[in-house]
């Protein structure tokens, strides 16, 4: 199994084509079918247009896991809000949704809200199952 990251936005993005880069993160297929896609757009997100962020590895940042592989999830996050930011209309938003494929449907285990570019990446947990709204 693998864990997916997904976003979800009021905006089309435009996509990596290939399925894998070189980049830490890209927007485009990994792990995730179309299914899952709907399923996560279905049972998880607020917007219209799903996308699956690619990283190899999904986003998920608590004290339990690996601290290189929290620490690249970190990483990935920021990465992601500061390319977000450059797409997103003041007051607009995205949302952040990761768990291991498949489970796309099942219920959160929890929700955060964070300013795209006003929080402590130090200081906030996301485990996975956990819907991320973050505003600009």
């Amino acid at each position: 199994m693998s864990l997916a990251s997904y976003i979800g936005c009021n905006i089309e993005l435009p996509i990596t084509d290939d399925e894998y880069s070189d980049e830490s993160l890209y927007i485009g297929g990994c792990f995730a079918g179309e299914e899952n896609l709907q399923d996560v757009k279905k049972y998880q997100f607020t917007t219209p247009y799903v996308y699956e962020v690619s990283s190899h590895w999904g986003i998920e940042i608590t004290e339990y896991m690996n601290q290189k592989t929290c620490a690249e999830s970190k990483n990935k996050l920021l990465e992601l809000c500061e390319r977000m930011d450059g797409y997103l209309k003041q007051s607009d938003y995205f949302e952040l949704y990761s768990c291991w494929v498949g489970e796309e449907d099942e219920k959160r285990e929890g929700e955060i809200t964070l300013q795209i570019n006003n929080f402590d990446i130090d200081q906030i947990e996301i485990p996975e199952k956990t819907l991320v709204r973050i505003e600009k």
